[in-house]
């Protein structure tokens, strides 16, 4: 049955604030958000600046924001490649960088030990000037309005927002994730947010507001058929879809490998099929913000029921 709380959660979701904070993070100012790029005249590479404003916004929330460094390399550009795959690793001479996992959390009031982690890369490619309108800005952005929506409601379980980086090497969310098994952190669920709403242009052309959930475990396909549930319980009205993978991936595949099996990852589509994936043209003017604003409300209306309910 409907929760009339969560009804008017999913109802504060802002589609004109993702919108802004889409074009900020890929368009003006910052044209994209990686370590080997500072704009003329600036001092800090754009996914510096692209962690500044995050964490800005999350402290006019009232978020205290934690930054956990880890050395990377961009990759490099092999255009033998096909163009949406043109990354090769870097040469052990090339340049490191520090990039920085960025931690915001509500503490839960009644089981602050069960922790639900909510997670999206930042970053956009490291071997190509790609805006990343899709790939990840749509999910850093999300991250950020339910960040947003939940600031001022204490949770009963706690809720760990997590902005890391997966378009250079190594991906941070393995040092979060392994971090995490260290000191033995009782993450219950984990929802990984990934180019929400991207889809095919014919898709797109027809209207289509898909969203796909991938899991790997008996665990993570309880967390992918909520998905289905809640899109149902709260007429959301995506075109939801839930496939296995046959081993890890992306960053929800970081925490089934140290040991956190209830993850899955949100996209807008398996396999994958937006043209503009890894390339200049993954502009944030092709982006379904309908799609995105609704499967944000999914995902956040599945992250408030294991809150209420558990798992």
């Amino acid at each position: 049955m409907a929760d009339n709380r969560i009804h008017r959660l999913l109802a504060a979701i802002d589609a004109s604030r993702l919108s802004a904070n889409l074009f900020h993070l890929c368009k003006s100012p910052l044209p994209f958000r990686k370590l080997n790029y500072t704009l003329p005249g600036h001092k800090n590479s754009t996914l510096d600046e692209a962690d500044e404003f995050i964490q800005t916004q999350l402290g006019e929330w009232g978020y205290a924001v934690r930054r956990e460094g880890v050395r990377v390399q961009a990759f490099r550009r092999d255009e033998s490649k096909p163009k949406a795959h043109q990354y090769s690793k870097p040469d052990p001479g090339d340049p490191w960088y520090t990039a920085h996992n960025l931690y915001a959390k509500r503490t839960g009031t009644e089981r602050p030990e069960e922790i639900i982690l909510i997670c999206a890369h930042k970053d956009s490619q490291s071997w190509v000037d790609s805006p990343g309108g899709y790939d990840n800005a749509v999910g850093t952005v999300a991250l950020l309005e339910m960040a947003r929506v939940l600031s001022h409601r204490p949770p009963l379980c706690s809720i760990f927002f997590l902005f890391c980086n997966e378009e250079h090497t190594p991906w941070t969310s393995v040092t979060a994730a392994q971090a995490a098994k260290t000191r033995g952190d009782n993450i219950i669920a984990v929802f990984n947010t990934d180019s929400l709403g991207g889809k095919s242009r014919a898709d797109l052309d027809a209207g289509r507001k898909t969203n796909a959930t991938l899991y790997t475990t008996p665990e993570g396909r309880r967390l992918a058929e909520l998905m289905g549930e809640v899109n149902e319980e709260y007429a959301i009205g995506l075109e939801q879809s839930v496939y296995k993978r046959q081993q890890p991936g992306d960053d929800d595949g970081s925490f089934v490998n140290a040991g956190f099996p209830a993850a899955i990852v949100n996209v807008g589509s398996h396999p994958y099929a937006n043209p503009d994936y890894h390339l200049e043209t993954d502009v944030p003017e092709l982006v379904d913000i309908l799609n995105v604003t609704m499967a944000t409300q999914a995902i956040l209306a599945a992250v408030l029921t294991v809150v209420r309910d558990g798992l």
